[in-house]
């Protein structure tokens, strides 16, 4: 996911070299928004793991196995790269006969089929979007429903949050600027709208195996073995 906007945003805004082609403009879009959907499929993933594992502790080990992980993961990378794949190739049905400026500081969806809009069909791509933001914003439902049961859950166990903590921190990360910047997009700054995408975009997939890592057993034992040497 970082890989796939950061080159170009630092070429944007270090160099201001703010030109792309087509078809480098629809791999960009393809890429960002495939890693974008993935990371809340991710989150969402998790978050079945910790409620399995909270609420149906004697179960976790039948729920949560390494093929219906495998399963899990290989599904949200189809739809993905499905959901994906459609919004690009609707794109690429599109006349651009105006303005080439896409008032955005990557290929994004929206402000790219705009600039098609006065001499195309454009709804379509209108249905995409809300499809798009649909399946983003879903997962964020099931993680907060995930969470109700597991507050619920903890009444009667104790120390068990300690598990949520990490994946609580990346589901904050991720989702708190996309929502800031969709359900306020009318009365923020471009500019503002830009730096809480950015973010979203690159500080969880930074921060997942950091904070995943510092946390399994394996990584704690060896710390342990090294201190003690």
């Amino acid at each position: 996911g970082s890989t796939a906007m950061v080159p170009k945003l630092l070429d944007t805004f270090l160099f201001s070299r703010q030109f792309i082609s087509y078809n480098q403009c629809l791999a960009s879009l393809f890429f960002i928004f495939l890693f974008l959907n993935m990371q809340s499929f991710n989150l969402t993933i998790l978050s079945y793991d910790r409620l399995v594992a909270i609420c149906r502790p004697l179960r976790y080990h039948m729920m949560v196995t390494y093929r219906s992980m495998f399963q899990l993961t290989c599904a949200a990378w189809a739809f993905a790269v499905f959901l994906v794949l459609l919004a690009v190739c609707l794109i690429t049905r599109l006349s651009f006969c105006g303005s080439l400026v896409i008032n955005s500081y990557f290929c994004d969806h929206g402000p790219l089929y705009r600039l098609a809009a006065p001499c195309s069909d454009v709804v379509p791509n209108k249905v995409m979007a809300y499809l798009i933001s649909v399946f983003l914003f879903l997962p964020m439902v099931f993680i907060i429903s995930s969470y109700i049961c597991i507050t619920h859950a903890l009444f009667t166990i104790t120390l068990a949050m300690k598990t949520c903590t990490s994946h609580l921190i990346l589901v904050a990360i991720f989702y708190l600027p996309i929502n800031f910047t969709y359900f306020l997009h009318s009365i923020i700054p471009t500019n503002a709208r830009i730096i809480n995408l950015s973010l979203t975009s690159v500080l969880p997939p930074m921060l997942n195996p950091i904070i995943y890592v510092l946390k399994t057993e394996e990584f704690k034992e060896s710390c342990y073995l090294f201190i003690s040497l």
